[in-house]
């Protein structure tokens, strides 16, 4: 996708969501929106980062008039930033820095400890019974046996982790976390199965398109983890996958 597509397509959303009134993305607004193609903003993230903004503004009674793309700005570097997160890319950024941005700090290649972390706001037994709700809820409806099956059994397992989790603290606590790592790579694995090749290719392909932008700017190991990174959270959405790690 060029840029002119680009902003063709953050004008033509943003027409939507404002219920078909036009506001046209030029001059300093249309610099802006190509500035986040230039960066490698993936589109699906400023879309991402520009419904955060005007559903917010419309819960907050805010929305007098249509939403201008300027407005949505701060949620969609938001919105990019948690993308940048998920698959890793903070080390690209550094290494090839957009002028004018502030740049995260230097950190090891293509991993996510380059980005910064907030502090967990949600207890671990909290966020174990709304992982739980989660998955209980994808059993639902017409299930294959072996997709069900993989569901029990991670229900069953977190389930069991409840008890320790009220009380869990020092390396008891990094002793559960760990755990939480290993079942939620237990359930991308499963679900990976049970998604059939068609949407794992369909997966492959825009994860490829979404880290085009950084396909230079990465080494080809690191390029590698996020590639697969990408992947893991595209399938996590589509089959609306709950993250069983505390985040």
């Amino acid at each position: 996708m060029d840029i002119d597509e680009y902003c063709r397509e953050i004008e033509a959303h943003l027409c939507r969501r404002n219920g078909g009134h036009l506001v046209r993305v030029a001059g300093p607004a249309f610099d802006m929106v190509r500035g986040w193609a230039q960066r490698g903003i993936p589109l699906k993230v400023a879309l991402q980062g520009i419904d955060r903004y005007v559903d917010r503004s419309s819960a907050r009674g805010m929305r007098r008039r249509p939403a201008r793309v300027e407005f949505c700005e701060a949620d969609v570097l938001d919105a990019f930033d948690a993308w940048r997160r998920a698959v890793g890319v903070y080390r690209a950024d550094a290494e090839h820095p957009v002028a004018g941005e502030p740049q995260p700090g230097e950190g090891t290649e293509g991993a996510d400890r380059d980005a910064p972390r907030g502090r967990h706001r949600e207890s671990l037994s909290t966020h174990l019974d709304r992982v739980i709700v989660r998955l209980t809820s994808l059993r639902s409806g017409d299930v294959p046996d072996a997709w069900d099956a993989a569901l029990e059994e991670l229900v069953r397992a977190l389930d069991a982790m409840h008890p320790a989790a009220r009380r869990a603290r020092g390396e008891a606590r990094e002793r559960l976390l760990a755990e939480l790592d290993a079942l939620d790579a237990r359930l991308i694995e499963r679900a990976g199965a049970a998604a059939g090749d068609q949407v794992l290719a369909d997966v492959s392909r825009e994860a490829t398109a979404e880290l085009e932008p950084f396909a230079t700017r990465l080494s080809p190991a690191a390029y590698a983890a996020a590639l697969r990174r990408c992947e893991t959270r595209i399938l996590r959405e589509r089959l609306r996958l709950p993250t069983i790690p505390l985040e």
